[in-house]
């Protein structure tokens, strides 16, 4: 069972570059950074000091808010964690294309018309007994076609019959 729950920033080659380079001045693991910049993000939009946010000691603390600082300012969408577009609860329409999530604008239709459904049974019905039917002719032909041979067999057997 896992205590705690993951981080939602997860590390790109340049933070593991970053990473690598703290670690040779400091204790840090990658997924103490996820959770470091992972508390950042969560807690940029509250303005939240990065040492009440951090819990780490102080000299990390500087090192990784700085990096943050410069790689959020890089990051165009703002946040460092990506997440979904959702249309504005409010309803307001909008035309991004980016929005992932869009409510209904009508209502999708159902079907209602069981009178559709009792034709298209009764024509089933009608297809299955005319396939019917047409199985037993075919094997009416094909036994009409045996019937002769098999006279031509019988006679020539009694015929051998009589001559021994």
């Amino acid at each position: 069972v896992l205590d705690t729950e993951q981080p939602d920033y997860d590390l790109d080659s340049e933070d593991e570059t970053f990473v690598n380079k703290l670690k040779k001045k400091m204790e840090i693991t990658a997924l103490q950074f996820e959770e470091m910049i992972d508390r950042l993000e969560k807690g940029s939009g509250q303005q939240v000091f990065a040492n009440c946010c951090l819990k780490e000691d102080d000299e990390l603390i500087k090192e990784v808010f700085d990096y943050w600082s410069r790689k959020r300012k890089t990051c165009k969408g703002g946040s460092l964690i990506p997440n979904v577009k959702q249309e504005k609860r409010d309803g307001s329409s909008t035309s991004d294309p980016y929005v992932a999530f869009r409510r209904r604008t009508e209502k999708m239709q159902t079907r209602k018309n069981r009178k559709n459904d009792e034709a298209s049974y009764e024509k089933m019905l009608k297809l299955r007994r005319d396939l019917s039917r047409a199985v037993t002719i075919l094997e009416m032909i094909k036994r009409r076609g045996e019937e002769p041979l098999l006279h031509v067999v019988f006679w020539m057997a009694y015929v051998v019959n009589l001559h021994v």
